[in-house]
């Protein structure tokens, strides 16, 4: 279903089978830290300063966690299962830090269908450079679903 010139929904419940995965890689970038700290207007030092991060167990700034959340919303949203599709619920650990300018590596796999709820489960791995797990979890998600047309 288009939604608009060129906007597209997700896929439906239907089309989705357990076993689908998805890998995205994104490289931790001074603009982006930059812009979520901007917007949220959060001045977290561990974030930020170098100084004050080097006294810290990390020894230097790491990448807010619900910035790498964030990312997953995303993945979620434009690709598995894609626009029109909802977060219900979320279950993450932050296992370690992830810090300024490693590239990591996000893993998405459908676990369940469960269509009486219409819901989905998707298990998330995200992997630093080492290949070493720095976030695991699962979401439950409600892919697109059709419209409600009104008779007139």
């Amino acid at each position: 279903m288009f939604l608009g010139k060129n906007r597209k929904l997700g896929r439906n419940l239907e089309e989705i089978s357990v076993g689908e995965k998805l890998v995205l890689t994104e490289k931790m970038e001074d603009k982006d830290l930059l812009l979520y700290l901007g917007l949220t207007n959060d001045a977290n030092p561990l974030y930020i300063q170098h100084d004050y991060a080097s006294q810290t167990e990390f020894k230097k700034p790491i990448v807010p966690t619900v910035m790498l959340t964030g990312m997953i919303t995303s993945a979620i949203s434009k690709y598995l299962p894609g626009p029109g599709s909802h977060i219900l619920s979320q279950n993450l650990e932050f296992l370690k830090a992830v810090y300024h300018y490693e590239t990591i590596e996000f893993l998405l796999e459908i676990i369940e269908v469960n269509k009486d709820q219409h819901t989905l489960t998707v298990q998330v791995r995200v992997l630093n450079e080492e290949e070493q797990t720095v976030v695991k979890g699962n979401l439950r998600v409600q892919p697109p679903g059709m419209l409600q047309t009104k008779d007139k």
